[in-house]
């Protein structure tokens, strides 16, 4: 029997999320998302879609009807990374926000 090894962590890191944002973005635990990066679960399920898919000649997203989405959940889906850290909060300030607002404080502490 062929081992299978989970390659999630490959394209989490590629994505540039960390384990937390994706356990975000995915609606679980950043454990469960350390078991199925480690392998430890969740490889079954995997395959049996794998099956699915090369049994019915058809991508993943093929197999559930999304109709039914509702607006608010079709505005959430992230189209860039810098999308990903938005919705999830962890985007870094620019410099240009810390600048300007350390001028405003140093022209308050002047006069």
């Amino acid at each position: 029997m062929k081992k299978v090894r989970p390659r999630i962590a490959f394209l989490r890191e590629k994505a540039g999320l960390t384990q937390l944002e994706l356990s975000r973005l995915v609606g679980v635990t950043e454990s469960t998302i350390q078991n199925w990066e480690s392998g430890r679960t969740g490889t079954e399920q995997i395959e049996r879609i794998i099956k699915f898919c090369k049994a019915l000649n058809c991508q993943v997203e093929d197999l559930i009807d999304s109709e039914d989405e509702s607006p608010q959940e079709a505005a959430v889906k992230p189209g860039s990374l810098k999308d990903i850290h938005n919705i999830l909060g962890t985007d870094e300030p620019s410099s240009t926000t810390n600048t300007n607002s350390e001028n405003s404080q140093k022209r308050r502490v002047n006069h």
